[in-house]
């Protein structure tokens, strides 16, 4: 069973795709991520990172960071439930996760994030004071040509566990400009320092 309806993607790439470093960068700014928990060599965000070999599902993420800490996941698309499963366990045992997956409430890993996560977090299209409607669907990294590319079939939206107890799930909503510009800046004064 696959979470993937309609992708043209090639299948040994649809589980390659590398999260916008500009995207990454603004949400570290907010939870200081101290490890990428899907990653590999070429598309890690974090200096620590778990890679397929090492399998996430079941190496315990405490082991990569201080408690409390957040970790940072891009899963694999083609099957997000057990990443799902795998962050509200984690939450356990004080360990955060924000999660980046497909604006896709119809399925059933979103129940289960639902009922574990304290926020769900959608990232919304912007309008610049022209009026015009800016996409805020994400153009991820491929992981062929480094470039990024268009032709994301669905929203996106951040589920968050903090390494806190949770009182409820929230909603809430952040345009994807907002978060690429600001993540920008910071890329461009670390490259500056």
């Amino acid at each position: 069973m696959t979470d993937y309806t309609g992708s043209n993607t090639p299948a040994d790439q649809r589980d390659s795709w590398r999260t916008p470093p500009e995207l990454f960068s603004a949400l570290d700014a907010e939870f200081c991520f101290q490890l990428d928990a899907a990653a590999s060599v070429e598309n890690t965000l974090c200096r620590r990172y778990i890679t397929a070999e090492q399998n996430t599902l079941v190496t315990p993420w405490r082991d990569y960071i201080t408690i409390p800490g957040h970790v940072w996941l891009n899963p694999p698309y083609s099957n997000i439930a057990p990443f799902v499963a795998k962050a509200a366990a984690e939450k356990l045992t004080g360990v955060g996760c924000v999660m980046l997956l497909p604006a896709d409430t119809s399925v059933g890993w979103y129940r289960q994030a639902l009922d574990t996560a304290s926020e769900i977090r959608f990232i919304t299209a912007s309008v610049d004071d022209s009026g015009r409607v800016n996409s805020g669907r994400i153009k991820f990294v491929n992981p062929v040509t480094g470039a990024p590319q268009g032709g994301n079939n669905k929203g996106s939206m951040l589920v968050i566990w903090p390494p806190w107890p949770r009182a409820v799930c929230q909603y809430s909503s952040v345009e994807l400009d907002s978060l690429m510009q600001y993540g920008a800046r910071r890329i461009a004064r670390r490259e500056a320092a």
